[in-house]
């Protein structure tokens, strides 16, 4: 065997034994979260897992991110991010490109029973949500906006209530904007495009993924508005973002 071989082996070896050593300590770090607790303080260790996890993710299925409007994003306070909602990687993806603002996502239950992650995202403050009972949604409802007042995380919402598989934006269910509204904080409008692709395009080709930060709803126009007023404007934004898309697409076609 030659020199150049060997060190080609001894390197594949290396990433092969490393990444063995991590999914290790991930399942071992999952399994010391109690599945059944509700976590008010996040975990920099678990985000850090978490977001190492969605690196490789990004380099494995060959996902190219493009990001604009970052800036508008407050570099202080807390605040609720709303936007679209089309894949399950829209999350994973969110969470990572705001990683250094504590972000935590009101979920669907079942998120919260997937191995190991179920367990690592809710020891980083996701919450779940009933959508069958709306006493106990308005419990989560209430507690994200109270995580939010004694500053653990900024929390993240999708209002269409599950992802569109079509792409086109969904009714809204209003009731989540009393998150923001009860914790006194601004409304980020972000749209998110590309994430349904990154299964099917995997293999054959990158997937381009575009989050738009697109407008931020200060705490004097959440505090004056009901929800459902709050909710007509993000709609009209994202719809509006949407449509222009569609509309890019259809003339580069």
């Amino acid at each position: 065997m030659n020199a150049a071989l060997s060190v080609i082996l001894g390197i594949i070896i290396t990433i092969v034994g490393l990444f063995i050593i991590y999914l290790l300590v991930l399942n071992i770090s999952a399994f010391l979260v109690n599945p059944h607790k509700i976590y008010e303080d996040d975990s920099k260790y678990y985000r850090f897992l978490f977001n190492l996890s969605t690196f490789f993710t990004i380099k494995i299925m060959r996902i190219r991110l493009h990001v604009s409007g970052l800036e508008k994003v407050p570099k202080e306070g807390r605040f609720v991010l709303v936007g679209n909602h089309v894949s399950n990687y829209d999350p994973i993806l969110t969470e990572y490109v705001l990683k250094d603002r504590q972000l935590a996502f009101i979920s669907k239950e079942a998120n919260m029973h997937i191995p190991a992650f179920g367990r690592i995202i809710r020891r980083m403050c996701f919450l779940s949500i009933d959508r069958e009972h709306p006493s106990i949604a308005a419990q989560t409802i209430y507690k994200a906006a109270d995580m939010i007042k004694q500053d653990k995380v900024s929390f993240a919402v999708y209002p269409e209530g599950t992802r569109s598989k079509s792409g086109e934006l969904l009714s809204f269910h209003n009731a989540v904007f009393k998150v923001p509204k009860t914790a006194d904080v601004p409304i980020i409008v972000m749209s998110i495009k590309g994430t349904n692709s990154i299964f099917k395009d995997f293999i054959w080709k990158r997937t381009d993924v575009y989050l738009d930060f697109l407008e931020v709803l200060d705490k004097e126009y959440v505090e004056a508005n009901r929800t459902h007023e709050i909710g007509e404007r993000v709609e009209k934004i994202l719809r509006e973002k949407l449509e222009q898309e569609y509309k890019e697409e259809t003339i580069d076609g």
